[in-house]
């Protein structure tokens, strides 16, 4: 993992906590049911307005490294495959010329 994936990891993990540490705090506090559930709206869209760019980039880093990821496992899965297949054909030619030869 790169130092910006790890940056953006930590960003994104450090914004979760501070969004449930607020969400735990107005739990919490001696109120009514109407009253939390009204504040909790509240801070989660006054959060979801002020970190809205930053959630955005996230998520485009995060599927970006997501589909990089995608690609690397690709490309070894494709080069097993081959590895395999180049070792079956091997065997098979081995095979026939050891049945060539005892006939």
């Amino acid at each position: 993992m790169s130092k910006e994936d790890s940056s953006v990891c930590f960003g994104v993990g450090l914004l979760l906590g501070v969004v449930g540490g607020v969400i735990a705090a107005v739990l919490y506090a001696p109120k009514s049911g109407e009253e939390t559930r009204k504040d909790v709206e509240n801070v989660i869209t006054d959060i979801a307005q002020k970190y809205t760019p930053e959630i955005n980039e996230a998520k485009k880093n995060a599927l970006t490294s997501i589909d990089m990821m995608r690609y690397n496992l690709e490309k070894q899965y494709n080069k097993i495959s081959e590895t395999l297949k180049a070792r079956q054909i091997a065997k098979a030619k081995e095979k026939e010329s050891i049945d060539y030869e005892v006939n």
